[in-house]
């Protein structure tokens, strides 16, 4: 599914052919993830095949354990059905019974459909990193967003 993503968006970090993980190294990515405890992997499933999927991975030291990254991709026929945003809903309920304090993500800035999700549910433009990525020959702007999730538990998320 995820090399799917890389064929069809250039929405995700790794270009088409470039990602050359094994179904024995995501295997072993999905178990130590499984085996931490401030970790998560959710998946989306349609007519039985992986549509979607919200990676979040916790710091690995005491000063960024309460923190986590998230990446999260779904394939363009599954877009606009509301499934990243149930994604989330899951890591905030996930986040809760794990005290995790924070979450942070990367958004290419033309992605602007990412964009407004990731604001609806509580993330806060951070930063830009000016030309952080090279897409198609053109640099691309970089939004760091980060989520204080105690506003998500208290219900005072900021559109």
């Amino acid at each position: 599914m995820k090399k799917q993503l890389d064929r069809e968006t250039t929405s995700m970090l790794y270009e088409p052919g470039e990602r050359r993980s094994t179904d024995g190294d995501q295997f072993e990515q999905i178990r130590s993830l499984l085996r931490s405890s401030n970790s998560l992997m959710l998946v989306v499933e349609a007519d039985g095949e992986i549509v979607g999927y919200l990676e979040a991975t916790g710091g690995k030291v005491r000063r960024n354990q309460h923190t986590v990254y998230i990446v999260i991709g779904i394939l363009e026929s599954h877009t606009g059905q509301g499934l990243g945003r149930r994604l989330f809903e899951e890591l905030f309920d996930w986040a809760a019974r794990r005290h995790i304090l924070r979450a942070e993500l990367t958004v290419q800035a033309p992605n602007q459909r990412a964009y407004r999700l990731y604001r609806s549910v509580g993330f806060r433009l951070e930063g830009i990193m000016r030309g952080a990525l090279m897409i198609e020959g053109e640099p691309v702007d970089l939004y760091q967003m980060g989520c204080d999730l105690r506003t998500i538990r208290q219900g005072r998320v900021d559109k």
